[in-house]
């Protein structure tokens, strides 16, 4: 087999690292970016590199782990048997090879050529749920969580009228299956949401897999849940079942004894002779899915026979014996009416499609991002043309392409603008070397000053509580801040001649603006929105020069760019903007009026500490720690964090999903722990 190219290399990781990203955001805080189907995309490229090229499966792929982090706010529950996920199906080619693979398996393992019969089950877009049942009582409900650790909701699920409290027969055992809220109580519990100026829930499975992760029990009870089980994880030799506690021998037959049990059964499955009876199911239910009362995303294809089962088993992440069979993705049809842009505060230049609005996945949708100029040219999208939508997200979907049979005649091919006026000066914009994105010329727009004035204020920045947006906005429109420094002027008269401002809202934020001005450097340099210099970034360039006059001064010198990217994790890119915005006698002058405002803390060499002379590479989620104030913790203790490993790095703290990086630490023969290890070491 060939070696991958570096471009494949790079693109196994980056899909890595993105696809954690978005299981972060979706499995652990209920807050997606992008859709299931999208996600689904993400997972199945990632899956086809690693196939093609061995070397590139590694452990801590997203190919070969399920589920999420649990949050800190519940207690942590070790899954007495781990919880597994389906594989993914998304056309026929896919699933007729799903049952070559188990006909092989059986063949191979048992040496009959036997052919599997299937039950088909609706696939439910809810949160599963872990159900622990001693002697016929429900003793402890949990999410799935990483698969082999989840979080205890039992309360909450408690108030779920499904979910039986006892059983009808003492058994022990646990079931899995899905909470989900239903079409109608969403909308019920929208109109109440709009009544008190609430903002309204996207979807029913956001809202259920909140409700369950609410610490007070009413909430969930207030929001009408309701529950499916589909599964035995284990049950123990008893009374449940006429095989003296053994597993039933078809799913078929363990759906029956669920039901009979007590629980909460979707009445849709179907058992069929052959893969040809689980295409037809699928199709049929791509109609009959919208008319249901829940979300359904598609539909999962099990083996019949618990003796197939067995024989199957399980890959390192899922059962051999089933399969998540997923509907198309959902796609609308609408008008491109306009093409607008917007500005960033970087002065990055994004066009936005201005649609005719049109319902796509239970929203109305007047928007979405183009992202470049060369994406309009890829789709050659023009004004007035039919376009099809494809759902990325909950709010704003994907154009996927142009349905040119309905194009306007006479139309033209879009032209991207050379001027904007948002841009400020004469409106001039400019194609960023080697990139796709285009930006201001002149970046002292009204758009711009905004955007980087809410920034400055921001929890990223100097943290200026309640000075938010609209406060960062009125005082533009007032003519009262035009520069950062000039927040730190501001007196009480000021604030209350702005709309909705009192006397106890003035006297509130001149207290946060006053305890604003003694800062970090870290804060101060990321408040900057100097290109390319996050927060990350920004603390690089504090541990290392310590002073803003450092900074300064390094910047002057002829070898100015080299002495940046001296620090480990600055780039000659990064280098090179920090030299350009401190070289700026706009910026010069602008950063002396704010460093009269402000008092920068003194750096603190924490020496003698416990960690002093060590060096700290943090990759992963940590289980109670966030990641900012273990680096504090570090710090404090007299060591030092790097964003990069090599043979001066005394440990790599690792957590949930680990990257790249701790099979580099591994490579260098650096120590990786965990936290209570990183723990026992500051004593």
């Amino acid at each position: 087999m060939a070696k991958p190219a570096k471009d494949i290399r790079n693109r196994a990781e980056k899909l890595r690292e993105l696809i954690e990203y978005h299981r972060g955001l979706y499995h652990t805080h209920d807050a997606p970016e992008i859709s299931d189907t999208a996600y689904d995309s993400l997972i199945k490229e990632l899956e086809d590199i690693e196939a093609a090229y061995s070397e590139l499966r590694t452990p801590d792929s997203p190919t070969q782990r399920v589920g999420g982090a649990p949050l800190p706010e519940f207690i942590k529950v070790t899954h007495k048997v781990p919880q597994w996920s389906f594989n993914d199906a998304f056309d026929e080619g896919e699933i007729r090879a799903f049952d070559e693979r188990v006909k092989k398996f059986i063949k191979a393992e048992l040496g009959t050529i036997e052919a599997p019969t299937y039950t088909c089950e609706l696939k439910i877009d809810g949160l599963k749920i872990v159900l622990e049942y001693e002697k016929g009582v429900l003793v402890r409900a949990a999410t799935r969580g990483d698969g082999l650790v989840g979080e205890d909701v039992t309360q909450n699920v408690r108030t779920i009228a499904a979910v039986p409290l006892r059983l009808t027969k003492p058994v022990d055992l646990i079931v899995e299956g899905e909470v989900w809220m239903s079409k109608k109580n969403l909308a019920k519990l929208n109109a109440e949401r709009e009544k008190k100026g609430e903002p309204l829930f996207a979807n029913a499975r956001n809202v259920a897999a909140g409700s369950i992760r609410q610490l007070d029990p009413k909430i969930a009870a207030a929001r009408r849940l309701d529950n499916f089980v589909y599964d035995i994880a284990r049950i123990a030799p008893g009374a449940a079942s006429a095989a003296a506690g053994k597993m039933p021998v078809t799913q078929g037959a363990e759906l029956e004894l669920i039901a009979d049990l007590g629980f909460k059964v979707n009445p849709h499955h179907r058992h069929v002779d052959s893969i040809d009876g689980v295409i037809t199911y699928w199709k049929e239910w791509q109609k009959k899915a919208p008319k249901e009362d829940y979300l359904i995303d598609g539909v999962v294809i099990k083996v019949d026979e618990r003796r197939f089962q067995d024989a199957l088993g399980y890959t390192g992440k899922a059962p051999r014996w089933g399969i998540a069979f997923k509907f198309p993705a959902e796609q609308v049809t609408t008008v491109l009416e306009d093409i607008i842009f917007q500005v960033g505060r970087t002065g990055v230049i994004t066009p936005v499609a201005v649609l005719r609005p049109v319902l796509v996945a239970g929203s109305t949708v007047s928007r979405a991002t183009l992202h470049n100029e060369d994406e309009i040219k890829r789709l050659d999208v023009r004004l007035g043309d039919t376009v099809v939508l494809q759902k990325a997200g909950d709010v704003i979907p994907d154009i996927v392409r142009v349905v040119s049979e309905l194009r306007p005649r006479r139309s033209k091919a879009f032209v991207f603008p050379t001027h904007i006026p948002e841009c400020g000066g004469d409106g001039r914009i400019e194609r960023v070397p080697g990139q796709a994105a285009h930006r201001c010329v002149v970046r002292d727009s009204l758009a711009l000053l905004e955007r980087r004035l809410r920034y400055f204020a921001s929890k990223a920045a100097l943290d200026i509580d309640g000075c938010g947006p609209a406060v960062i906005d009125a005082l533009i429109d007032a003519g009262l801040v035009t520069t950062y420094a000039d927040i730190f002027t501001l007196k009480k008269g000021d604030l209350l001649a702005l709309p909705r401002f009192g006397e106890k809202s003035a006297d509130n934020l001149l207290v946060s603006i006053d305890k604003a001005r003694e800062t970090t450097l870290a804060r101060l340099v990321t408040g900057l929105s100097i290109d390319h210099v996050g927060e990350e970034t920004a603390h690089l360039i504090a541990d290392h020069f310590k002073t803003m006059d450092a900074v300064r001064a390094a910047a002057a010198k002829p070898d100015s760019r080299e002495r940046f990217e001296a620090i480990e994790g600055v780039g000659p890119v990064v280098a090179d903007s920090i030299v350009r915005w401190l070289a700026d006698k706009t910026h010069a002058k602008m950063l002396d009026r704010l460093l009269r405002e402000v008092r920068i803390q003194k750096a603190v060499a924490h020496t003698g500490g416990p960690l002093s002379g060590l060096t700290f590479v943090l990759t992963g989620t940590l289980p109670t720690l966030e990641r900012a104030d273990a680096e504090e913790m570090i710090r404090d203790a007299g060591g030092s964090v790097s964003s990069s490993v090599s043979r001066n790095t005394s440990y790599v703290l690792a957590g949930e999903n680990p990257g790249s990086k701790i099979e580099k630490a591994r490579t260098l023969g650096v120590k990786v722990i965990g936290e209570e290890e990183f723990k026992k070491l500051l004593g």
